[in-house]
């Protein structure tokens, strides 16, 4: 069979091979292009069980054109298909049979040819450039990946909860944040704009591959998750509805520690909480919660009982590590084991904090996404403690609230008809 299939014929011949699993590394129109403006041009796929990968041709200038509706239905049909980049592949093909195999991959140096860094080196900005590079040459670095991370085509215990994370950080990505492109040229200087901007929306994008899974968001050049507050860059994000509603959780630490461990605040703030058993101001009480719980309880507080039971946690999540060699984080399933490097008690305990963080979020974000089924109103971007809605007047918000009651968080809700003019809500 060919290697490059590129007729209606071969993907015939292809399909009937009956290959069970597969890898499949899409070649895009251009590597640096967000997935919500970039196309197709090669799917490489390589059988687990076959002796050579397959080059399938949609878009390039050496090859004839595949449909992409008879690939997806033969993709449909495998038992399980492994990528790299399971969020961004479901822009293309949102099929149930995807294994993300980034998240249990060891870092590596992505391969190169000698072809591909001449031509990005040239012509990096050609929106289309890897229309251009020889296919055989795209076959050679797809053979090189799949060499680094063969071994790691295995579904994971915790695979529908990962399934869950990306699915869920697409459903927020693909919507973009409109601009006002005045203010966001004034605000910032990026490399190329067609790589992230369309009709005045920016594309955000979600690195999930972090170590504790808790998502950053940096994307040519901007850094989406720490937009400056006092600067005046975010009056350069506009809604496309009526307003920006963002729901901030207050005191989100805090809180879920103390679900960790099974300590009520009862009507009480944590830091309220802090306040009065330490004879502290309520200022002072926020700084020092936060040090008590990434950096260890102090000596003069280790006789308050939330830091007491912190205290008894962090000690047996410590010795549960050093014995069993790992240990498994509520919800997501994730576990961290002893390969991680630097590691202590406390900042192990911290880790594990933010896995709950991200996981709860994903349990808050998918119950919104239902709610906000069939309506104008999108979440446009997520900050580890909030959310931010491009709100339509529906009568939907106080359904989005309870979401947050029901996982027993308190919000702060804040509105403004630019993200730099926010205030709160009444």
């Amino acid at each position: 069979m060919f290697y490059i299939v590129e007729t209606d014929e071969q993907l015939k011949e292809f399909s009937n091979a009956n290959y069970g699993k597969i890898f499949i590394e899409p070649i895009y129109h251009n590597d640096h292009t967000h997935p919500a403006l970039n196309e197709l041009s090669l799917l490489y796929i390589k059988p687990l069980n076959g002796d050579k990968g397959y080059i399938l041709c949609l878009d390039h200038t050496e090859t004839l054109l595949l449909n992409k509706t008879p690939i997806t239905q033969i993709l449909a049909d495998y038992d399980e298909i492994y990528v790299r980049d399971r969020k961004t592949f479901i822009y293309f093909f949102p099929l149930n049979n995807l294994v993300d195999i980034s998240f249990t991959t060891p870092d590596y140096v992505e391969p190169s040819t000698s072809a591909h860094d001449f031509f990005y080196q040239r012509q990096g900005d050609l929106m289309n450039i890897n229309t251009i590079i020889p296919a055989v040459k795209h076959y050679e670095k797809c053979e090189l990946i799949y060499d680094k991370v063969k071994e790691y085509c295995v579904k994971s215990d915790n695979n529908k909860f990962l399934n869950k994370l990306t699915t869920t950080f697409f459903s927020i990505e693909r919507n973009g944040l409109k601009i006002d492109k005045y203010e966001f040229d004034k605000h910032f200087e990026i490399n190329n704009e067609a790589f992230f901007i369309h009709d005045n929306t920016v594309y955000s994008k979600y690195n999930l591959y972090t170590t504790t899974r808790r998502p950053s968001n940096s994307f040519n050049g901007i850094n989406f998750a720490a937009l400056g507050k006092d600067n005046g860059s975010r009056k350069s994000f506009v809604p496309k509805n009526d307003c920006f509603i963002e729901i901030d959780i207050s005191s989100y630490h805090p809180t879920l520690a103390a679900q960790l461990v099974g300590y009520d605040f009862g009507s009480e703030t944590p830091y309220e909480y802090f306040a009065k058993e330490a004879g502290i101001d309520i200022s002072e009480a926020k700084t020092l919660m936060f040090r008590q719980l990434y950096g260890g309880v102090y000596k003069e507080y280790q006789y308050i009982e939330y830091f007491q039971l912190i205290q008894e946690h962090v000690n047996k999540l410590w010795n549960d590590f050093t014995t069993n060699g790992y240990v498994e984080c509520p919800i997501s399933g994730h576990k961290f084991t002893t390969d991680l490097k630097d590691i202590n008690p406390q900042k192990l305990f911290n880790y594990t904090l933010q896995n709950l963080e991200t996981s709860t979020n994903i349990r808050i974000i998918w119950d919104v996404v239902k709610i906000l089924k069939g309506k104008k109103t999108q979440i446009v971007l997520y900050t580890y403690d909030s959310i931010l809605l491009d709100y339509s007047e529906e009568n939907i918000l106080e359904d989005i609230k309870q979401t947050f009651e029901k996982y027993k968080l308190k919000v702060k809700l804040t509105t403004g008809k630019n993200y730099g003019a926010m205030a709160l809500l009444q």
